[in-house]
């Protein structure tokens, strides 16, 4: 049986960020409801008038939605994941229109394995550094992303 947005949204969080701390993960949650609410661009397209699902479900867009990454076995997927109370409480959370501030604008986020956030993300310039949550950088929408 298929998970529901919620449960889908608890694993998700959870492997995105579960080491990431309450605030992580809220920051994960906030930008994936970005993506859903974003009324310009790919994500507008994508999330089809609000669909969160279409959004955690994009192709090529969380690699915890995968369960084969670079053509080898990705043991970190959702389907892995048993999410805790608190997972499902930020997916309520966000679900319910939370967002958190810092990165209440922020389209995209990326764990670079470094101190430091590199200034643009993804590649083409889609996306300008915004906020470092942890080990998790955020990026705001740059006017190319509005080209997409």
């Amino acid at each position: 049986m298929p998970f529901d947005n919620r449960e889908m949204m608890a694993r998700l969080i959870k492997c995105e960020a579960g080491g990431e701390g309450e605030d992580g993960m809220r920051a994960v949650a906030t930008v994936i409801m970005n993506r859903a609410t974003v009324p310009y661009g790919e994500f507008a397209r994508i999330s089809d008038g609000g669909n969160v699902r279409n959004i955690m479900e994009q192709y090529g867009q969380f690699n915890c939605m995968t369960d084969t990454l670079g053509g080898r076995y990705n043991a970190q997927n959702i389907w892995n994941m048993s999410p805790e109370q608190i997972h499902y409480d930020i997916a309520d959370w966000a679900l319910g229109g939370g967002r958190m501030m810092g990165v209440d604008h922020s389209l995209f986020f990326f764990n670079p394995y470094s101190d430091t956030c590199p200034p643009y993300f993804p590649p083409g310039g889609v996306g300008v550094v915004h906020n470092r949550v942890n080990q998790h950088c955020f990026y705001i929408p740059t006017e190319n992303y509005a080209k997409t």
